[in-house]
């Protein structure tokens, strides 16, 4: 299995990928979900998923948790997030906003605010505040 290393190192590869919803190719367009889904495939920890299609704004018109539910597939909620852990933000009326820790305050998302895959801290202005839940795809 992939080190913690090799999926933050995998992800800051996306880091200025444009931002476009549902894309999955590295320097042309990728969202949140599938940065995800494609980092930790790269990687070896997941079976490739594709979540495809799902609309823009699914997050304020439903409440049931299709993001998180995926997540929980693969890992367990952790109160110490590390590097390579998994980061979800509720945006709307459920959870639907992901990235990649990077350790314990810095993550890689790709942000449609930012137009791109970048780098943030949870302190970024965006995220405080909103509820977070942070996932471990390692064993405990």
């Amino acid at each position: 299995m992939a080190t913690r290393a090799a999926v933050v190192a995998e992800a800051a590869t996306w880091i200025g990928t444009p931002y476009h919803h549902q894309g999955r190719v590295k320097g042309v367009g990728v969202d949140c979900a599938m940065l995800l889904c494609d980092v930790y495939y790269t990687c070896g920890i997941i079976p490739y998923i594709d979540p495809r299609p799902y609309p823009m704004d699914w997050m304020e018109h439903r409440s049931n948790e299709v993001f998180l539910e995926w997540v929980e597939q693969y890992g367990a909620v952790t109160q110490s997030p590390a590097a390579g852990d998994v980061v979800m933000f509720r945006f709307g009326r459920c959870y639907s906003h992901g990235g990649i820790m990077l350790n314990d305050r810095e993550l890689i998302h790709s942000y449609r605010k930012e137009h791109c895959v970048t780098r943030s801290d949870l302190s970024d202005a965006r995220l405080a505040g909103r509820p977070v839940k942070f996932y471990s795809l390692w064993a405990n």
